[in-house]
């Protein structure tokens, strides 16, 4: 592809990234939004992070504008180049991935540790995808004719990424975007804007002006971009009850929605395993990013018989863990004052019902600035309380008694959420049973929160709609078409 806007033919001449300035990406070019700025909170420290961009609808009808205008010429451009240039991308955000890790500890709270983890799984992800085959099939193939199905970009697409994990979410999204020849409108969380402005501002190095843009802006500039009538499809990932509103909107001009939201996924611990390897893994997988994962584990039901050593070794786990954001530390604050807000009085519903905290505090630190909380296990409560009914999406985690399988699968299955779960057990019959009655669309044995480009992710129930990753993902960001050919 070669034409005036193409920025991405020679990148020698670009400065070099510099992280303290933080600007809108349109049309190929960083942008400004003279006098109207905001600026995110430090969790770690409660400071002032940067100045960023406060969008209006002037810049979604540009970003628009822009993204229309390229999308012809880049769904022209072959599968191959557009994967050879996700992969080039994917090599420079490598180059600055540890400039990236330190501004997601400061907009988000994630020690080192993690930080370094989302972005090298986001550049894995943008490998893995480059890596795929166009989704089109011959279908039939005679004298008398031939059908053929392809699969054409939709055009314009919005992706609405949330803040606890903005780099490694986005590159779900991007990726299978671009891959399939469509032109990306990114719009980051008000929460994490940093890092996503700076991937986005890179990314013109490698792909044609209007084809990867990012906008900043608060919770109405979702609203503009959702409905407006020049936008094709939007990619959201997010809350249940924001997913509700985004397809709302789009259904206003039929766009095309995927919605991947929240989740309460249950851990079943059957009576076989062994609970010090068992229960370490929960302590992970519950507690990473402070619990701030849409698949961490939520609930875990453990099979009686070994119920009081696997909380034993939980309840080890969480006490060896370090706070803070050191490169040691395991386990940061909690991403924003919302949040901290929410899990606060979550917290303190555990305290007034009486429940048995078996670690932590439902007490808030009181001896350092941030919006820390300690990690805390809740022993054995009562189905129909919060801590269990509620997803936490912080570090809080109940752990429960069961005894009978079918039992523990209702419990397991009553929720409105049917995004992830998990089996754990040396017995793969009694595995494989019991997650094929899991009402969710993702489903692990003896692991969790598992996800790769190659296999597609969605959620039943009211944890989604549509399919992000996979072959079905590259499809969700297509429209098919059916060709018949018979000889004249």
């Amino acid at each position: 592809m070669a034409d005036n806007n193409d920025n991405s033919s020679n990148n020698s001449n670009n400065p070099t990234l510099e992280f303290q300035t933080f600007h809108n990406v349109i049309n190929g070019a960083i942008a400004d939004t003279p006098g109207r700025y905001r600026r995110t909170v430090n969790p770690s420290t409660e400071k002032d992070n940067h100045d960023v961009p406060f969008s209006g609808p002037e810049d979604v009808d540009r970003a628009v504008e822009a993204a229309k205008k390229a999308a012809g010429t880049w769904s022209a451009v072959s599968w191959n180049e557009r994967a050879d240039r996700l992969q080039k991308f994917a090599d420079a955000i490598e180059g600055i991935a540890g400039e990236l890790a330190k501004l997601l500890t400061m907009e988000l709270g994630k020690p080192p540790m993690w930080a370094g983890y989302e972005i090298a799984t986001g550049i894995q992800w943008i490998r893995d995808f480059s890596q795929m085959s166009h989704p089109g099939e011959d279908i039939q193939d005679t004298q008398e004719r031939k059908v053929t199905t392809r699969y054409l970009p939709l055009g314009v697409v919005v992706g609405i990424v949330p803040w606890n994990y903005p780099i490694q979410l986005a590159c779900m999204k991007i990726a299978p975007a671009l891959l399939t020849g469509n032109c990306f409108i990114w719009k980051p969380s008000p929460g994490s804007p940093y890092t996503s402005l700076k991937v986005a501002e890179l990314a013109q190095r490698f792909f044609p002006a209007g084809v990867l843009q990012a906008l900043s802006g608060d919770d109405d500039l979702g609203r503009w971009l959702t409905g407006h009538p020049g936008v094709d499809m939007v990619s959201f990932t997010g809350s249940t009850a924001v997913g509700k509103l985004v397809s709302q909107t789009c259904s206003k001009t039929l766009k095309r929605c995927t919605l991947e939201l929240g989740g309460n996924d249950a851990a079943i611990i059957c009576a076989d395993v062994d609970p010090v390897a068992v229960g370490s893994k929960i302590g992970l997988f519950a507690f990473c990013n402070s619990g701030q994962i849409c698949i961490a584990m939520k609930r875990v039901y453990v099979h009686e018989s070994v119920y009081e050593a696997v909380l034993a070794t939980v309840v080890g786990f969480v006490q060896s863990l370090k706070l803070g954001i050191e490169e040691d530390a395991f386990m940061g604050p909690v991403a924003n004052e919302a949040q901290y807000n929410r899990i606060r009085a979550l917290l303190t519903d555990i305290k007034t019902s009486g429940l048995t905290v078996a670690a932590g505090s439902t007490e808030p630190l009181s001896d350092r600035k941030g919006f820390f909380l300690v990690p805390t296990v809740i022993d054995n409560p009562p189905d129909d309380s919060r801590v269990v009914t509620e997803e936490q999406f912080g570090p809080v985690i109940p752990l429960l008694k069961w005894s009978d399988e079918q039992d523990v699968i209702r419990r397991a299955n009553d929720t409105d959420a049917g995004l992830g779960a998990s089996v754990w057990t040396r017995d793969m019959v009694q595995a494989d049973r019991m997650a094929r009655q899991l009402q969710a669309g993702n489903v692990w044995v003896n692991c969790h929160a598992e996800m790769q480009p190659s296999t597609p992710f969605s959620g039943h129930k009211q944890s989604g709609m549509g399919v992000e990753m996979g072959v079905d993902g590259l499809k969700s960001y297509c429209n098919v078409q059916s060709v018949y050919v018979k000889e004249a």
